[in-house]
């Protein structure tokens, strides 16, 4: 690690910020050092979470999985052929390749059978 010395600034809780170059720096001596993160973080005098942030933006470290609150990741589409007709006054009768049929009676159905009928076409032949 580098010894030369760097004045770091903080906020009022007390959190360090640590220059973007200083952090692309460290990534890359980690990389050369062949300790393990936990280590290299204690010993460059940062909590490891931080560091494995720094990992994440700037070094090897796989980004971490999407939080629920972002979007989904949009499936390629499949398409699979079905008929719709009415069951009778209130329901309709969807018929499936295969002979396979569902009876949608109530509206609330829908996004059940929607779920359904997408991992019906996902499943390879």
């Amino acid at each position: 690690m580098s010894k030369e010395a760097i004045i770091l600034k903080s906020d009022a809780g007390g959190r360090v910020f640590v220059p973007v170059d200083r952090q692309v720096e460290l990534v890359r001596e980690f990389e050369r050092s062949g300790l393990s993160g936990p280590r290299f973080a204690e010993i460059a005098g940062v909590k490891y979470q931080t560091f494995a942030a720094w990992r994440r933006k700037h070094g090897s470290l796989p980004p971490t999985r999407r939080s629920r609150m972002s979007s989904p990741p949009i499936p390629s589409a499949s398409w699979l052929e079905a008929t719709v007709e009415p069951a009778g006054e209130t329901s309709i009768l969807v018929r499936l390749p295969g002979g396979a049929t569902m009876e949608l009676s109530h509206p609330g159905q829908a996004s059940l059978a929607v779920q359904l009928l997408k991992a019906i076409a996902a499943t390879p032949c």
